[in-house]
């Protein structure tokens, strides 16, 4: 069903109450595959931010004017064009962490907040309500995959943001990378354990 809620509500609803990945469960592919490291999870979160804000702008000017039977087309339409122009850029500015997403900036395509927050909230919003939508989406989504990255590339391999972290003393002490860390299971692992601190702290998302 359409959303109409406030400014406010819009834009800072997403970050906790009603975030896409912990709270809709939604996203949890990208958070998989690109956090095993922080540059990576970093710029995914610029990469959708970017594409869920601009594309909710495209769709809520258009709303009125696009027939109900072709409104997926249109939508994927605009996310495919915007994330050719997102892949342009980072080819050209970023291009080692392009070299290091790969296929996954392309996959945005097909992530489900986006074709969500579209249907849900921007076919029924003015531009404006829409643009906040898809900032504070893009942020929420983009906290979680931030810590998650965070964790995995400290306790995976001792560095953050490739800068070693963990000072080499511990190692001659015999302290070893969980190499654990970097595999794609444990991403779900820290994922949970985020959901259970966040709805530990929020009784409200609590199952009866």
């Amino acid at each position: 069903m359409a959303e109409k809620i406030s400014n406010r509500s819009a834009l800072f609803n997403p970050l906790s109450k009603d975030n896409p990945v912990i709270v809709q469960i939604l996203g949890i592919c990208s958070v998989l595959a690109v956090t095993a490291k922080l540059e990576p999870a970093i710029v995914m979160t610029i990469s959708v931010t970017a594409v869920l804000a601009f594309s909710n702008v495209i769709i809520s000017l258009l709303r009125n004017t696009i027939p109900t039977n072709i409104r997926i087309i249109v939508q994927l339409v605009v996310v495919a064009g915007l994330v050719v122009v997102v892949e342009q850029l980072l080819k050209a500015f970023a291009y080692d962490a392009s070299k290091q997403l790969s296929v996954f900036i392309g996959l945005i395509i097909t992530n489900c907040i986006l074709m969500g927050r579209l249907e849900a909230f921007a076919m029924a919003n003015k531009p404006w309500p829409s643009f906040l939508d898809g900032i504070g989406n893009g942020i929420g989504y983009g906290i979680i995959l931030i810590i998650v990255g965070f964790f995995r590339e400290l306790l995976g391999s001792g560095t953050l943001l490739g800068y070693q972290v963990v000072p080499q003393a511990f190692y001659d002490a015999g302290y070893v990378n969980n190499g654990l860390m970097i595999l794609p299971p444990m991403a779900l692992i820290v994922v949970a354990c985020i959901i259970w601190v966040h709805r530990s702290r929020n009784k409200d998302l609590q199952e009866n």
